[in-house]
């Protein structure tokens, strides 16, 4: 440790860590990826690329197998939904030793009902009643007897059975990338105390924790904002190689406010882009840009007039050129007027889509003329501050666009945005009028997107309380039912007539378009890139030769 943190360079910060070298927004808070934390998403990167789920997506987002190789799905007399999964055989932890077991499965799985995301697991036959006897603070006795009941099961080595509550058609889709469904190695953790699991995890050595995925975390320096990964040669999820490239035998992540500035100078081999106004200009030959499954839209406070009409709404969605907001911000901007992004599995048709509002301006002003209300200036509320999304840049053409249509709006960017959109006037209705948000997906399903829209989802547009509360009922009825479903077909229908709902008939909200993220990396790198969740992605990482970089070059 001293010696490493003696050859910082000064006032830059910057340590000549081994191997390859990447910036990342920010480090792990934790690497217990059962146990994990409310502020999940920074620990994505280590756990994707050290662990592995039941399922995998593949290049199209669908459920493709992952450390099980098939599996059957069916409900019981009671209604319940169960899977059995068969794993892979083959599969060994990081030691090359240990085989990957049912029990694994079982031990991690429960250990995540006593997490702190716990909810996350409560769709699992059992796992409710085991949360709720937590959160009343009942005896461990008491806790552990209902884990063991749960409808998690070893029915051998390699047989896991899952039973649901209920049917759930997105669960296949949340195992390929919600960490709390990974498996644990019960081998090494089974018969520690609480401080003996902190401290496997919190300190790696040895070869500890094992991993499953194509790396393992060597060494994590918290002070020094650190993760060292080294390559996993017994890991069953290899990076496809082509001639000239092999693994990279050693990955630093590290977290920097001068990555971009790092990266020019060359100390660094890939760097987010976390400006909007860095992409505009000539654009680096080592540019590269992942489409997300995220969509950026306008939000209507529903509750306040004259934003309180439907009809109101949709004519401020017809009143935008989506084109003409994007126009030379990015390289490039997937405009959109429906809010599933394409590439995820169920989204809209082109026929579906073109009955929802797009742009049409006459129709707009034709539409708002008259309407009383719109005599006072609406405030549109953004986020403050740079980021890859550009805000206000987009904001200020939303204003200008709405003004052709007789609508005056008021820039309001606010570094406590959460907060504003949520703050109610005395009168109780929300302060704002509109505001501008982008939403990513957690896993590769329309589920992801709607639950944002539910009563208890946090959209902060009021709704709810539109026509006594009926649309939203119904469009909660069409994804209990689109959930359950098991013909994908049908449930793609479904979807698609509450995706109505929402942007057609209510226009709770305007999608504006769907973000890619950008990043550039040194060209000897090949695989390494950004999954459509917004995670750096080290799955397919691998280094090109010297020769073989030379020929791609030519």
């Amino acid at each position: 440790m001293g010696l490493w943190l003696a050859t910082a360079c000064g006032p830059c910060g910057f340590q000549p860590d081994p191997g390859i070298k990447v910036i990342v927004p920010a480090m792990p808070t934790t690497l217990d990826w059962s146990y994990s934390d409310p502020t999940s998403w920074v620990n994505y990167p280590v756990m994707l690329a050290t662990q592995k789920g039941l399922t995998t997506l593949g290049a199209d987002n669908s459920v493709q197998p992952g450390l099980a190789e098939r599996w059957e799905r069916e409900r019981d007399a009671q209604g319940h939904e169960v899977y059995t999964f068969h794993l892979r055989p083959e599969v060994k932890w990081s030691d090359g030793v240990t085989s990957l077991v049912a029990q694994d499965f079982v031990f991690g799985w429960r250990r995540a009902m006593q997490g702190r995301e716990r909810g996350e697991m409560a769709e699992i036959l059992g796992a409710r009643e085991a949360v709720d006897l937590q959160e009343h603070g009942a005896p461990a006795e008491q806790v552990q007897a209902a884990l063991e009941h749960v409808g998690v099961e070893a029915l051998d080595p390699h047989t896991l059975r899952v039973t649901l509550e209920r049917p759930r058609n997105y669960f296949l889709s949340r195992l390929a990338n919600v960490y709390l469904f990974f498996p644990a190695p019960s081998a090494d953790l089974a018969g520690k105390s609480d401080e003996e699991v902190r401290d496997y995890f919190d300190r790696p050595r040895d070869g500890r924790p094992l991993a499953l995925g194509p790396y393992r975390v060597e060494r994590w320096d918290r002070a020094g904002e650190r993760v060292r990964l080294v390559h996993n040669p017994a890991s069953a999820f290899q990076p496809p190689l082509g001639p000239g490239e092999h693994p990279a035998p050693v990955v630093t992540l590290m977290k920097s406010e001068i990555g971009s500035a790092l990266y020019e100078r060359g100390r660094v081999d890939f760097v987010f882009i976390d400006s909007a106004l860095a992409l505009r200009g000539r654009r680096p030959e080592d540019l590269h840009d992942e489409p997300l499954l995220s969509t950026y839209f306008l939000a209507f406070n529903t509750e306040r007039p004259p934003l309180n009409r439907p009809e109101v709404r949709r004519a401020i969605a017809r009143a935008l050129d989506r084109d003409a907001l994007l126009a030379g911000l990015l390289p490039a901007a997937r405009t959109t007027n429906v809010y599933l992004p394409p590439d995820l599995p169920g989204a809209a048709t082109p026929e579906e889509a073109a009955r929802l509002p797009h742009f049409d301006r006459e129709q707009a002003r034709a539409e708002l003329r008259g309407v009383p209300g719109l005599d006072r200036p609406l405030r549109l509320v953004v986020k403050a501050g740079d980021s890859f999304v550009p805000e206000t840049a987009i904001a200020e053409r939303i204003a200008a666009q709405l003004a052709a249509v007789g609508i005056t709006v008021t820039l309001d960017a606010r570094s406590d945005f959460s907060s504003e959109v949520a703050r109610r006037t005395p009168e109780g209705p929300r302060a704002y009028d509109l505001y501008l948000r982008r939403v990513g997906a957690d896993y590769a399903h329309p589920n992801t997107f709607f639950t944002l829209f539910e009563r208890e989802g946090n959209h902060q547009t009021g709704w709810e309380t539109q026509a006594g509360g009926e649309p939203m009922a119904r469009f909660e009825r069409l994804l209990e039912e689109a959930d359950g479903e098991v013909d994908a077909e049908r449930a793609r229908t479904l979807y698609a007539q509450a995706q109505q709902v929402l942007l057609g008939e209510q226009a709770v909200i305007v999608p504006l378009y769907h973000p890619d993220r950008y990043y550039r990396s040194r060209p000897r790198l090949r695989g390494l890139d950004v999954d459509p969740f917004n995670f750096l992605s080290l799955k397919s990482l691998r280094l090109v030769s010297e020769a073989g970089e030379g020929r791609a070059q030519r």
